[in-house]
């Protein structure tokens, strides 16, 4: 099973302030489940380090007002593109991003405030069918692939594996 992950949860130094948010549990999963890493934000032509953003309505803005909803499109797009190349159905990506977050996000003032939202990725994905969890949810993660290693018959379509 191959599933998109974020390149920072790996180790990748790709982040806003060039590091990276490794995590450990990741190198629990199945030997069967292929991580597929991916950063948005670079294959959407941001360097890495780069001014910190945040989503703002329908819009990302960077902390010194720049509009970089552009650049964060064209990256949710070539991963959705990467998706479909390696049949991707499900996502693990960094959590509270702009582009990754899923559920919380940051509200826009840079103020470390946290609200309800979705990163511009996420949302793309999710609308194309592909389960986005964040990777606080690997033991979601986990349950899902159980649960579709289970199933057989008509609903094989709504699980993972």
């Amino acid at each position: 099973m191959n599933v998109l992950v974020s390149a920072c949860l790996l180790g990748v130094a790709c982040r806003y302030d060039g590091q990276s948010r490794p995590c450990p549990m990741l190198q629990s999963l199945p030997p069967d489940i292929h991580l597929i890493p991916v950063c948005p934000e670079i294959l959407g032509g941001l360097p890495t380090p780069r001014i910190s953003a945040e989503r703002v309505n329908n819009t990302v803005r960077t902390k010194d007002g720049r509009d970089v909803t552009a650049a964060y499109r064209r990256g949710a797009e070539e991963v959705l593109r990467l998706a479909r190349i390696f049949n991707c159905r499900a996502a693990i990506l960094k959590e509270r991003s702009p582009s990754c977050g899923n559920g919380q996000i940051y509200d826009g003032t840079f103020s470390h405030t946290l609200t309800s939202g979705t990163g511009i990725t996420s949302e793309l994905l999710m609308q194309n069918g592909i389960t986005v969890f964040g990777e606080t949810q690997l033991a979601d993660f986990a349950a899902e692939i159980r649960k579709g290693a289970r199933a057989d018959g008509p609903n094989d379509d709504a699980v993972l594996y």
